[in-house]
């Protein structure tokens, strides 16, 4: 018998989310203070490890706060700090940074201020530059793992 594949019943995809709103089996997000009004959880924790959403120099509403490289990044930084504590975890716990960083010639600046916040051993780490709107000069996420 032949049979092509669009003559099988289409068959509804299970949603990653539960009934209840508060993730789905084996993930749950984590309560902040931060507030925005993009769609996004600022963090969720899975199997022991916790996925910091992308952290930019915005206050606790979620509103942009301009300023130069150095003190987009450190708001940027407190922000993430902040999101861990509400994990129960520190800079400590991060084994994985992903930086986006708008201009290269801020690349220096941006290794200085990122060895004020990260000590030996260091977390594995990522940049990309020249990808941020005119907003932002700067935008990190990270993945913290919870110590056994």
């Amino acid at each position: 018998m032949n049979t092509d594949v669009h003559d099988e019943p289409t068959r509804a995809r299970p949603s990653s989310r539960s009934d209840d709103g508060q993730g789905s089996p084996g993930w749950t997000p984590i309560a902040t203070d931060i507030s925005s009004h993009l769609p996004f959880t600022p963090a969720v924790e899975a199997n022991g490890f916790v996925f910091v959403s992308g952290q930019a120099s915005v206050d606790a509403t979620g509103a942009i706060i301009s300023g130069t490289f150095e003190e987009e990044m450190r708001l940027s930084m407190a922000n993430v700090e902040s999101v861990l504590a509400s994990a129960g975890l520190t800079l400590r716990d991060v084994v994985r940074v992903t930086s986006y960083v708008r201009d290269t010639a801020d690349g220096p600046s941006y290794n200085e201020i990122y060895r004020d916040y990260f000590r030996p051993p260091l977390p594995a780490r990522t940049t990309i530059s020249n990808c941020l709107s005119p907003a932002l000069r700067f935008e990190i996420d990270v993945i913290a793992v919870r110590p056994n």
